[in-house]
């Protein structure tokens, strides 16, 4: 064993020779706050009188990431708890009084695993689930008593749902597995036949999914984990009530008046090219009892949908907030197809109980619809709509009892507009537990991102919906960053603030000058505190106005040039007004998690963090010219670096993570700004990807220069700076399967570039593993101290 290992180590400084060593560390700086514990999360009850502070640990181990998974239909599914599959867990809850009195730790386990919390919208009772070896528990916790927590169930099966409370306030709807239900399905010793799959000729242009079904095992393990019985549970304990028999049902809900459900059943066949949500169901109306009362559709699986299309029929079904039992939804009018030309895409129609005549049409919308939003007056229901081509979206609120009246606009603009958005309109649970629009007179309240040049300074509104007149109530002071989080019924709000070097913490805040700290978490990680963070701008050779967080070490020189890392993820525009909008405040706490590319600010790195890099143009063509505008806004990005006096053209390195790998990619590959590259959980070819991506419209049959333009992986031989790739073996993201990067990674090596690939066992798309992150953050600083540090001056 000891000549192994000292085999091991010489072969590991033999040139062109990468030991396989198992995982490395960081420097130590950078384990701490890697390792450093997350200050733990805040939720407020409904009427914000209670807060719920949520303790949870800072990574998991390989171990917990490596628990068996199944993948199945776009799913993971952990077979031993019944649940998606997890190893992100909180081990702790408090509860504490708004008013400031004591509070009060929940009694768990030692070795609890914590996965989710969810408020009685009456603020009485808390319900939360805990994941053990061996199932997956519910449990309830009384305001009144909050040291007397009592377990409903350690049956709880959540793969295809989520609990939901009952309108009474006393019951939680669920899925719990089936008694009685044996072993799941064991793999044949060999196959029954081959796997077949057919095409009669319908066009079914489909994205690329990843964990689909594969064969008929696959099926059976699907229908085995998924197969749930709709279960009433009391929260003072009792007898479990089992409505029907089990089923493959997806997160059943609850009429306003508690007497019936909306249950929603998967039908097979199944097919291996599409994930579950997309597979044939049927929604129906049941009683309490189990009865099927009313179908309100029979939906076929999704294969023949235009890119960017619907399918037709009704489809968004749910209940009408503030009516005992009326069923809402949404049918196409344009076949669903986004190309045809129609004077309405949409329309939403109604159906009350008992549901025994036709159904009435409530509104048409010009473009997509994008949702119902309800008020706490019934007859008052907000309508969005967004049409594709100009990226618009409109809100207009209708008042049902006066069909002829002109609606009012409440919003008009381009989703890229982040100036003009305004804000959310704050809803709150009714006394059924369905959110609506609470207003005040003819007053909603809305909470907005309040971007602008200067950066986001978040506030609170209240419009007036019959004039649609807009009247601010409070805003963030410059110089920091804060937000409103919480209206509570007794008046006032709670806000959640935050500075450069202050963690983020709740206040009360009545009136203009009452002010009242809620809790005062410290600073996880003080030794970043020395860091300089700006927002800084620039502009584009062609007038667009770019920006970017300029981050600096916390030793840093004036007039020092340092090595640069440009971290940035492109985005598409229709216009260069929208583009060159600020979205991102320099004053949020600095804080690194995971495999963070800010770690580097440790290790003397200068990182220009959200370069922004748009991409502008006609929807259904801009990607033509995505290469020129790419390189275009990352020259101007080391144009400023460079004249600010923080970084010099020779030891300039590009990365991004998914969309930003594929960006740093083709800059490698089209121009020669870079002296290295780190590309994460990229695609690198998209005629992999050949039914469109990201905002691309077009399949590769109709646009084939597009896709062979931007393929880094077609131009792999013009790539002469290194790059480093690293990519989860467990990839689920859809398109970057990790085929891309060993393809990407076998090109470069083949035509002589400099290249390596990390593959890390277990991980999807975001890496999760204490040992896989700090491993991504050692591979990314020894990179670039190779390839960056010991460039020439």
């Amino acid at each position: 064993m000891r000549l192994i290992v000292a085999l091991l180590s010489v072969l590991a400084w033999l040139p062109g020779v990468a030991a396989q060593d198992g995982y490395r560390l960081p420097p130590d700086e950078v384990v701490a706050l890697i390792d450093a514990a997350p200050t733990p999360a805040v939720s407020f009850s409904p009427d914000a009188g209670w807060m719920a502070l949520i303790e949870g640990s800072a990574m998991p181990t390989l171990a917990d990431v490596a628990r068996p998974m199944l993948r199945l239909a776009g799913l993971r599914i952990d077979p031993a708890t019944d649940a998606r599959h997890t190893s992100s867990f909180d081990v702790g809850l408090i509860l504490r009084p708004l008013d400031g009195g004591l509070q009060t730790r929940v009694p768990l386990a030692a070795d609890a695993r914590l996965s989710r919390t969810r408020w009685s919208h009456d603020s009485r009772h808390l319900a939360y689930t805990l994941v053990t070896d061996a199932g997956t528990e519910l449990w309830v916790v009384g305001v009144d008593a909050p040291g007397k927590p009592r377990r409903l169930t350690d049956r709880l099966l959540t793969i295809l749902g989520d609990i939901a409370w009952m309108p009474n306030g006393e019951q939680i709807l669920c899925l719990t597995v089936p008694a009685g239900r044996g072993a799941a399905p064991e793999a044949p010793s060999a196959s029954a036949g081959p796997n077949v799959q057919e095409s009669s000729g319908n066009t079914s242009p489909t994205r690329t999914y990843q964990d689909l079904l594969g064969n008929a095992h696959d099926t059976a393990l699907f229908v085995h984990h998924t197969t749930s019985t709709i279960t009433l549970l009391d929260v003072a304990g009792g007898k479990p009530q089992h409505i029907g028999r089990p089923g493959l049902y997806m997160r059943p809900r609850p009429s306003p008046d508690g007497e019936r459900l909306l249950v929603t059943t998967l039908r097979g066949p199944f097919p291996y090219t599409l994930p579950y949500y997309k597979f044939a169901r049927s929604i129906a109306v049941w009683s309490l009892e189990g009865a099927q009362q009313y179908v309100v559709a029979d939906q076929p699986q999704e294969e023949n949908v235009p890119i960017g299309g619907v399918h037709t029929g009704r489809r968004s079904v749910g209940w009408v907030a503030g009516r005992p039992a009326a069923l809402c939804w949404v049918e196409a009018l344009d076949g669903g197809d986004p190309k045809r030309e129609v004077e309405h895409r949409d329309r939403w129609l109604s159906l009350a109980a008992p549901f025994h005549t036709e159904p009435t049409e409530l509104l048409r919308t010009g473009q997509r619809a994008w949702g119902l939003t309800w008020f706490d007056k019934p007859e008052l229901v907000l309508a969005s709509e967004y049409d594709r081509d100009s990226r618009w979206t409109r809100s207009l609120l209708y008042d049902l009892s006066q069909p002829d009246a002109e609606p009012v606009v409440l919003e008009d603009r381009s989703i890229r507009d982040r100036y003009a958005d305004p804000g959310s309109l704050w809803t709150g649970p009714d006394d059924s537990g369905h959110w609506v629009v609470q207003l005040t007179g003819d007053w909603a309240r809305r909470l907005g991102s309040g971007a602008s040049p200067e950066g986001l300074l978040p506030f609170l509104d209240r419009q007036n919906i019959v004039t649609g007149a807009v009247e601010r109530i409070w805003r963030c002071a410059p110089g920091q960053y804060e937000r409103v989080v919480c209206l509570p019924e007794a008046g006032g709000f709670v806000t959640r603030h935050e500075t450069e070097v202050s963690p983020p913490n709740y206040y009360f805040q009545q009136g203009r000058w009452a002010r009242r700290a809620l809790t005062a978490f410290d600073d996880p990680q003080p030794a970043l505190r020395g860091i300089s963070k700006e927002l800084v701008t620039y502009e584009r050779d062609d007038g667009v106005p770019l920006s970017a967080t300029l981050y600096l070490p916390a030793d840093y020189k004036p007039g020092t040039r340092l090595p640069l890392l440009v971290w940035a993820y492109p985005i598409e525009f229709n216009d260069a007004a929208t583009a060159g909008q600020v979205g991102v405040s320099p004053h949020r706490f600095t804080r690194v998690r995971g495999s963070s590319h800010l770690a580097l600010l440790t290790q003397g790195y200068a990182i220009l963090d959200g370069a922004t890099m748009p991409i502008i143009g006609d929807p259904e063509s801009m990607n033509d010219s995505f290469i020129e505008q790419l390189v275009a806004a990352a020259q101007a990005a080391i144009d400023f670096a460079v004249g600010r006096g923080v970084a010099d053209r020779a030891r300039v390195a590009v990365g991004g993570h998914s969309y930003g790998a594929f960006m740093t990619a083709n800059l490698l590959a089209h121009s020669d700004l870079f002296a290295a590259g780190i590309a994460r959980s990229g695609a690198y070819n998209r005629t992999l990807t050949p039914f469109g991506f990201q905002s691309e419209r077009r399949t590769v049959w109709e646009a084939t220069p597009s896709y062979v333009a931007i393929s880094p992986f077609l131009h792999a031989d013009k790539i002469n700076e290194p790059m480093l790739m690293i990519h989860g073996e467990m990839d689920n993201n859809s398109g970057t399967f990790p085929m891309q990067s060993e393809r990407m990674y076998g090109a470069l090596k083949g035509n002589g570039g400099t290249a390596r690939l990390v593959m890390l066992p277990h991980e999807s798309h975001g890496y999760r593993a204490r040992e896989s992150v700090l491993h991504v953050q050692h591979e990314m600083l020894s990179w670039l101290n190779q390839h960056l540090k010991s460039a020439a001056e």
